[in-house]
């Protein structure tokens, strides 16, 4: 939620950023307004309660006519007071629905436009060349169903479309990959969660996934929602609570199964396991104090780009479009592995500041040098998940269908350098 005082005082930086996210600027005089109404009928109640609490007062010294007076209008009063309390209450309501439509503000360093118009900061690594070795690629498909590793076909039929298992030597991967994101998290100073899957509305909505999103699976009763990321429960599980941030950033790396509707992605990625309901992800999350989440996402980014290194992958480092924010993120980068079959790169990591954004709608605070509370902010970016094992496969196969393995994920299938196809 952003700051109403921000709001209230340069409505212009507002708007401007959701023209920036190529939203209407509608909805800022809307929530002004909101806020006139509220501010004006918590003033109106609190005047009356305080002439409430004075009549209070006079009617215990007054006597004969006087009293009785007094006591017609503490009645009356009271009927004033209790009309006002309802009446601030159903504004503060509808402050507090209009306000929490509105995005974080984004940052004047994110590049402006749509979702094409991200900025390249850096590749690494070059992608192989295929026709040089003197072989087409297979897809990631192709090669973990010769390696027993991905089984769709047994997935559509239990589960549905999009649902797959990983079987054998994948299976075997995507708990490596995790495994070495965890221990690589806990040597940064992260403290490893297994983290709730399920998480309540205010969670939901308090980490600004609700509004925005149309892909949130929701169970009716009681009402909870499937998170697409730990990001969710990592950001819930300090709410309501003001922490010490003084010593440094406070880090938690999350592992979760996510789900994921994929709402208006049919026809895209439908073949394999790039885009599925399911799947699992090593989530960093970091609280600090506003003025370092900047350095703090560089560092983030960093975690990011030296375990893409340890699965030794091509891969490029773009800054995200304002119109291709998430409704929390001020600023977000993501790492992009290239994908042979698909001759493209394709976002393996991303990593958000999300400022006091997230923290304003959770009550998450600290406690600044002054002892004053203040929201602090919050950060998340993706550790490994699935979806890392489609550049992976494609990236380092063999002619004859088999797989090299990177060394830091070969201690976790047996040592081996080399995946065979099954049967052979």
């Amino acid at each position: 939620m952003i700051d109403a005082k921000l709001l209230r005082e340069t409505p212009d930086v507002v708007r401007a950023s959701l023209t920036k996210r190529g939203e209407s600027t509608d909805l800022v005089d809307q929530v002004l307004a909101a806020d006139g109404d509220r501010r004006s009928s918590i003033a109106a109640f609190e005047s009356l309660r305080a002439e409430q609490k004075g009549l209070g007062k006079q009617v215990a010294q007054a006597k004969g006519d006087e009293r009785t007076a007094l006591l017609e209008r503490t009645k009356a009063l009271a009927a004033e007071v209790k009309a006002n309390e309802a009446a601030a209450t159903e504004t503060e309501a509808r402050f507090d629905e209009l306000a929490g439509k509105l995005p974080n503000l984004v940052s004047d360093q994110a590049p402006v436009g749509g979702e094409k118009d991200f900025v390249v900061l850096e590749e690494i690594g070059k992608p192989r060349d295929f026709a040089a070795e003197g072989f087409e690629p297979r897809d990631h498909l192709e090669l973990g169903e010769l390696l027993g590793a991905i089984d769709m076909e047994r997935g559509a039929k239990v589960s549905g479309a999009r649902f797959y298992f990983l079987k054998g030597v994948g299976a075997l991967l995507q708990l490596g990959m995790l495994q070495l994101a965890i221990a690589q998290a806990v040597e940064n100073g992260f403290t490893p969660m297994i983290t709730p899957t399920l998480v309540k509305p205010e969670v939901m909505g308090g980490t600004g996934y609700l509004n925005a999103h149309d892909d949130v699976y929701r169970l009716e009763e009681p009402e909870l929602y499937l998170v697409g990321t730990s990001e969710v429960p990592l950001a819930g599980y300090h709410m309501d609570e003001i922490i010490d941030v003084s010593a440094g950033p406070v880090r938690y790396a999350g592992w979760s199964s996510c789900y994921r509707r994929e709402a208006g992605s049919y026809g895209k990625d439908t073949r394999g396991i790039i885009r599925v309901h399911q799947f699992d992800k090593v989530e960093m999350f970091s609280y600090c104090n506003l003025e370092d989440a900047a350095a703090e996402h560089q560092r983030l980014l960093g975690w990011e780009k030296e375990m893409l290194d340890k699965m030794e992958l091509a891969y490029r480092v773009i800054d995200t479009a304002t119109g291709d924010l998430g409704a929390s993120a001020y600023r977000k980068f993501d790492c992009e592995a290239w994908v042979p079959t698909q001759g493209a790169y394709r976002e393996l990591t991303s990593t958000s500041n999300c400022t006091d954004f997230q923290a304003r709608r959770l009550n998450i605070r600290h406690r600044d040098a002054d002892g004053r509370p203040r929201p602090v902010a919050t950060l998340n970016g993706t550790l490994a998940t699935t979806r890392w094992l489609v550049a992976i496969l494609e990236t380092h196969q063999l002619a004859d269908g088999s797989v090299r393995v990177p060394a830091a994920l070969r201690p976790y299938v047996g040592g081996r350098e080399i995946l065979e196809p099954v049967g052979r």
